[in-house]
């Protein structure tokens, strides 16, 4: 007599999808035996493909589409990215997604596939993920470009904010016209007044052209807006505005509009 086969455990079963199919993840999970969370993992890490293409939706569903799974696959590698952003003028740093209206523009809507660098040197694969749970860092004027941080990155962002006052930050100022040995000066020497709310900076002339005059500011801290004062009280016009560098990062070569991932080597 042929005994009973004995009932798998549950979480050994075949997945019988239903006529609306079941959810990929609980379809990886009974695949490769692992949990539902460590599926949902894998899953978002960009290890899975559904029908030869990669899917990062642990809701998504299947039915019968072949589905494979990374045998590099590896729930412990997904780690927390910070994404380096050149912002260009009339976007606002710190605004959230969800501040998006006719007025605002939030930077981080610019963080998307289309506008990754392609000449990112880092050893990260974009995904989805990495546009999530985003904080922004570090203010920046809206009329001004350059540099921008937002991170996922707890570690980072309380280097960025609990050492905030330490951190150097480069500009570069653009004005009108010359500048004269006078303005440099009262640039670079608050009067006496200001000398205690005011924070140290370092101004020097760039480049000088025909119509205007590039300035470098280096301060430590973000404080917006103090460039423009600064120039105000020297009887300086601004045209233009860009932060280089905050701390020992670079904006290096990074095309406006376009973002990149801190590298595993870069410190604040």
């Amino acid at each position: 007599m042929i005994k009973p086969a004995k009932p798998l455990p549950a979480k050994n079963r075949p997945v019988k999808p239903d006529q609306e199919g079941v959810r990929l993840s609980k379809h990886v999970a009974a695949l490769i035996n692992c949990s539902r969370r460590e599926a949902e993992q894998i899953i978002e890490g960009g290890w899975v493909q559904v029908n030869g293409q990669v899917i990062e939706e642990p809701m998504a569903r299947v039915l019968d589409q072949a589905v494979v799974v990374d045998p590099q696959a590896n729930p412990m590698a997904l780690t927390e990215v910070t994404l380096l952003l050149h912002k260009p003028p009339g976007w606002e740093a710190m605004a959230p997604l969800g501040a998006a209206n006719k007025r605002v523009r939030p930077a981080q809507a610019l963080l998307t596939n289309a506008t990754h660098w392609a000449q990112d040197e880092s050893d990260e694969r974009v995904l989805k993920r990495h546009f999530a749970k985003l904080t922004a860092a570090v203010p920046l004027e809206t009329a001004a470009s350059g540099l921008v941080v937002f991170t996922q990155d707890w570690r980072v962002l309380r280097k960025l904010t609990e050492d905030a006052a330490f951190i150097e930050h480069e500009f570069v100022v653009e004005v009108q016209g010359e500048v004269s040995v006078d303005a440099l000066h009262r640039l670079n020497t608050p009067p006496a007044s200001e000398r205690d709310t005011l924070p140290p900076v370092k101004v020097s002339i760039n480049s000088t052209g025909e119509t205007s005059t590039r300035l470098r500011f280096a301060v430590k801290g973000a404080h917006p807006g103090l460039a423009a004062y600064l120039c105000e009280r020297a009887e300086l016009q601004i045209l233009s505005m860009k932060r280089l560098r905050i701390g020992r990062v670079t904006l290096a070569h990074l095309p406006e509009g376009q973002w990149r991932y801190l590298a595993t080597h870069e410190r604040f």
